[in-house]
């Protein structure tokens, strides 16, 4: 019967055995399995995964770029008030339409860079700057 070990042992014995586990031979595997099992607990086939998995990296925090800033944020919520307030579904197809006639009165000054982002934003990221 095996004892209840933390999570912190079974982890440092993991890590003691599990190289001795691969370099050795089948008969040694078996005895080091046996072993293990009476010791953690654990059931046969689940050890042999354990013991042969692959080293995983410590995964780093993931960063994406913004890509729509501050700008295009504003910019949609005047084309958003300006279309009476559209789902961005509707909205998407509106914009090449709007955008000429919003500038020409003066309600939305744009450049070239955040007319582009504006007629390549995806609804789904329209939803997301505008709630």
């Amino acid at each position: 019967m095996a004892r209840r070990l933390s999570m912190a042992t079974r982890s440092e014995l993991i890590e003691a055995i599990i190289e001795r586990y691969r370099s050795s031979r089948r008969a040694d595997k078996q005895r080091i399995l046996d072993e293990f099992v009476a010791v953690t607990g654990y059931h046969r086939k689940h050890a042999i995964r354990v013991l042969c998995r692959r080293e995983s990296k410590p995964s780093a925090a993931r960063q994406h770029a913004t890509r729509y800033d501050a700008r295009v944020r504003e910019a949609l919520v005047v084309l958003w008030e300006a279309s009476d307030r559209l789902c961005s579904k509707r909205l998407k197809p509106m914009i090449p339409i709007l955008l000429p006639a919003l500038a020409r009165y003066g309600r939305l000054d744009v450049d070239d860079e955040l007319q582009g982002k504006l007629l390549t934003v995806s609804a789904a990221t329209m939803d997301r700057l505008l709630s």
